[in-house]
């Protein structure tokens, strides 16, 4: 965490014009990047991902040690907030992005499409200028997902999840460099292979695709397809993650619809009634 202090007051110089009252503009960057996400943050300002915010809020990072911002260890036990999981998406994408070794442009051109429709224009421009900070960084992936596993329920974990691989397949192309990425992610954050499995199939596609997404195989039965299809769906639902706002309800709702559509093409191929 000191290292992300000294690095952000590092760039804090004659890098950056300065204006009247001596601050840098990049320090009110920074400090704008905390009103943007600042009232919704609770456990990611401490832990490895509240050394990555610290490179980028600079100044304002160190008021979160001594006083209004300061980080208590299981202050937030209940459910994640809004600004957890918007941080803890943005870094992770960041992760899955730089898989490859290399950052095109034409990859954020994609991530801000994304980002677009999920969350509008205004909320996207500001990811996105997060984004570009955070790539920028060694990100210690391991690290940043124990800490997400450790405060995350496991529906917005989920959720993670599903964004992540909505980013890599942006393009409408499989990076399998970036989907091994996420699978490790996945991994880290204690989610199941099944439900990683689940989740994939629901982008890339193969014969089994459908029964890949309710978490069964082609030789089950019919009864075992309908049990299936009301387990996942409890495990899907949008009201899950109802918590994190509308923005991520939209795309939980987008997940329970993939759900329904494979259950529906099972049901037409099999003429389940």
């Amino acid at each position: 965490m000191n290292k992300g202090k000294s690095s952000a007051k590092k760039q804090t110089g004659n890098n950056y014009p300065y204006d009247d009252n001596g601050k840098s503009a990049q320090s009110k960057k920074r400090s704008g990047y905390g009103k943007w996400v600042g009232g919704g943050l609770g456990w990611a300002f401490g832990g490895p991902i509240g050394g990555i915010l610290g490179f980028m809020f600079g100044s304002m990072f160190d008021g979160m040690q001594g006083g209004e911002y300061a980080y208590k260890p299981g202050q937030a036990a209940g459910r994640t907030q809004s600004g957890d999981f918007s941080v803890s998406l943005l870094i992770l994408a960041a992760s899955v992005m730089k898989a490859d070794g290399k950052v095109m442009r034409s990859e954020l051109d994609y991530v801000k499409r994304f980002f677009v429709n999920q969350f509008g224009e205004q909320i996207a421009n500001r990811n996105i200028s997060m984004l570009r900070e955070i790539l920028k960084q060694d990100i210690n992936v391991y690290d940043v997902s124990m800490q997400i596993k450790q405060y995350m329920e496991y529906a917005s974990r989920l959720q993670l999840l599903h964004f992540l691989f909505g980013i890599a397949m942006a393009d409408g192309h499989f990076h399998e460099k970036e989907v091994k990425m996420i699978d490790q992610i996945a991994g880290y954050l204690g989610l199941s292979s099944h439900d990683f499995q689940s989740i994939k199939s629901m982008f890339i596609k193969d014969t089994t695709s459908a029964y890949k997404i309710l978490e069964i195989t082609p030789d089950v039965s019919d009864d075992e397809i309908k049990k299936a299809y009301r387990k996942m769906a409890v495990k899907y639902h949008p009201d899950k993650v109802s918590h994190l706002g509308g923005d991520v309800v939209k795309a939980a709702k987008e997940k329970f619809q993939k759900l329904n559509t494979a259950y529906n093409q099972i049901k037409k191929e099999r003429e389940i009634a």
